[in-house]
């Protein structure tokens, strides 16, 4: 396995430690750096000077609670578009100013642009992918929602290789809580947790004030909506490219329908797969199972895709390389009104 591509020379162990720990489980107390500092063995002043380096340096992207887009009441869809290659940018100007489009990514295809696009639940979906297709001028769309969910868990080792290995069964509980549930406090909460974390001392503190709630009571909501199913994790999330790892394949395989949820987990269980999902096939496109792989090099990704096809003996399959980052947020939920978010942008 390849590991020759270096991390930013600035990241030392510390750095390392910090931010691994950061990823995995940020620490839900009322001094969330200070807990991370003694795991690195720094102080909380320390923890709090290097956080605000990684943010300046662009390797930090946010420290925010995730929440789960469809439990909350949101359609949301992965969808590709061809476009002729002179109006792809913009063609993506126009897709990415749409509010629901969090994920926008030029990718190594005839289906060469790729988004991810949410809206409320009592909205058109295709209606507004279909505003976008015509907007934007793309000359073919396919919208791809998830059938089945296999994993989800972006989590950027910074200390160790990337690893083509498998690391154990995977069972994604894909069970989903009841948006019926969700009261406008939630949604109050939702506004503001789902926004970076501040880089004080005791950020919840600040955040549990302006919902008029103590820690006790901020860190209570967050169990619950977890018990809920309607909150995943809180967690730092890092741009993968400033952090090191230069290179994201989206490998999607035909796998036969029968064998999708067995060798769906199969693919799941490999360490370096971050997400795994099973989508609709289309007359052209006839890839049903989609795998997602972040390494240091090309030749990282290749080889946890050559694990792969190893070990589920599937013959086809494509890689689809991320050239060019359009846009890469998270969705903001209960900010925009159901109208903007039906709307498509107007072209430029």
């Amino acid at each position: 396995m390849s590991d020759t591509a270096p991390l930013p020379p600035e990241l030392d162990e510390t750095d390392k430690t910090l931010l691994n720990a950061a990823q995995a489980e940020f620490p839900l107390v009322g001094r969330p750096y200070r807990e991370l500092g003694r795991l690195a063995g720094v102080g909380e002043d320390e923890a709090l000077r290097r956080f605000a380096g990684y943010k300046a340096r662009g390797i930090l992207r946010q420290t925010s609670a995730i929440f789960d887009t469809r439990a909350l009441g949101y359609k949301s869809t992965l969808v590709a578009m061809r476009f002729a290659p002179e109006r792809l940018d913009l063609g993506a100007a126009v897709v990415s100013r749409h509010p629901g489009v969090s994920h926008n990514y030029k990718r190594e295809h005839a289906y060469n642009l790729w988004f991810t696009i949410a809206v409320p639940r009592e909205g058109n979906l295709k209606r507004v992918i279909d505003a976008l297709h015509a907007e934007a001028g793309a000359l073919d769309t396919i919208i791809l929602p998830t059938l089945r969910l296999y994993k989800i868990g972006v989590n950027f080792d910074l200390k160790a290789a990337v690893d083509a290995s498998k690391g154990g069964e995977v069972r994604a509980d894909d069970r989903l809580g009841d948006f019926r549930s969700v009261t406008e406090a939630d949604k109050a909460a939702v506004r503001v947790t789902q926004d970076d974390l501040p880089l004080e001392p005791e950020p919840f503190a600040l955040w549990a004030g302006r919902l008029g709630l103590d820690e006790a009571g901020l860190f209570a909501w967050l169990a619950g909506m977890k018990e809920r199913k309607l909150f995943r994790r809180f967690a730092s999330i890092l741009r993968h490219r400033a952090a090191g790892f230069a290179d994201n394949a989206m490998a999607v395989w035909v796998v036969p329908e029968a064998r999708c949820d067995e060798l769906g987990f199969k693919m799941a269980a490999f360490k370096a797969v971050t997400h795994c999902y099973r989508r609709p096939v289309f007359e052209s496109w006839p890839y049903n199972v989609f795998t997602m792989v972040h390494g240091r090099s090309k030749e990282d990704c290749e080889a946890v895709v050559e694990a792969i096809r190893a070990e589920t003996g599937l013959a086809e399959y494509r890689l689809l390389y991320s050239t060019r980052e359009y846009k890469k947020e998270r969705v903001k939920y209960f900010t925009e009104t159901p109208e903007q978010l039906m709307a498509a942008p107007a072209a430029v």
